[in-house]
Parts: C-alpha cells; sequence; structure tokens
C-alpha cells in the first residue's frame, strides 16, 4: 500500500485497528512511535546496484491502556512527516512491529481495517543466478521413454 492509499482510507475512518497476520489485531492502546523514510542502497547477487526508499511507520503498544490513535490524528502525523521529511506519498509503506523481535510487514486494507502482511526475503536476480523461473514439472511416465524394464546405455531409464 502506498502512503497516499492509506490517507485516502483514514479519511473515511474514525478509529485505526491494524490486524496481524495471525488474525489478531495489534491492541487498541498502540502508539505509531516513528515515521520515517527507509532507503536501502545495495547490490543484488547478480551485479545489480539497486535503491529502494519506503515509508517507515513503528507500531509500539506498552501499558498507556487509555491511548487511543484516531484516523484524524494519524493523517495529521502523516501531513507532518511529509512535510518535515519530504516524504513521496507514492511510497511504499512498511510496518514495524514488535512480536518476538521486530516484525517487517506490507501493509493492506480489508473492510474497516488495515492488514499487516508478511514480507519474504526474494532473490532479486533469479536469471543471473540460474535460478528458474518455476520449477519444471514432469510426468514420471514422460520420463521413461520406453516401455522395456531393462536400462541399457540411451534406452532413457537413467
Amino acid at each position: 500500500m502506498k502512503l497516499s492509499e492509506i490517507k485516502s482510507r483514514l479519511e473515511n475512518l474514525s478509529e485505526v485497528k491494524f490486524q496481524l497476520p495471525n488474525g489478531e489485531f495489534v491492541p487498541q492502546h498502540f502508539h505509531i512511535t516513528e515515521v520515517g523514510i527507509i532507503s536501502r542502497h545495495f547490490i543484488d547477487c547478480g551485479g545489480t546496484m539497486r535503491d529502494e526508499k519506503t515509508v517507515n511507520f513503528q507500531l509500539w503498544e506498552d501499558r498507556d491502556y487509555d491511548h487511543r490513535l484516531g484516523a484524524k490524528k494519524l493523517h495529521d502525523i502523516i501531513t507532518l512527516s511529509e512535510t518535515k521529511l519530504g516524504i513521496d506519498d507514492n511510497l511504499e509503506i512498511e510496518v514495524e512491529y514488535q512480536g518476538s523481535t521486530i516484525g517487517k510487514y506490507h501493509l493492506d486494507f480489508m473492510d474497516d481495517h488495515f492488514v499487516l502482511l508478511n514480507t519474504q526475503t526474494d532473490c532479486l536476480a533469479k536469471d543471473k543466478c540460474g535460478i528458474p523461473a518455476s520449477k519444471p514439472k514432469v510426468q514420471l511416465a514422460d520420463v521413461s521413454g520406453t516401455s522395456s524394464n531393462s536400462c541399457e546405455p540411451g534406452g532413457g531409464c537413467c
């Protein structure tokens, strides 16, 4: 989800809820303790230089059970962040939330709440690493090429 999309969704909400990948919700007394830009400048395993930027939200909750972050307040925080940090609202959002370790999530929206989606690592240079796009599927019946039970050189059995 892009920053512009979350701002648009917030205009129609009164409360902000985040659902974790396991179906549970982040407790309603969470804070957004950071909004920032994460910049990565790196080289992939195929030798290509890459630059990535994302907007980062850090969700945090503690014993402040009376705290509730409303949609308007979050919208105001985002607007202030855009102004002070020069954030482009076409950047993707990455959300950090503390589980057993800090988890990084993509963001989506469903019904009346935001959904944290698990992130995965990936090889960005599969074509240069020799990794096939998908594993070829072979029918075992097509492998032998012969109906004979004997294995001869050139017989297709091995």
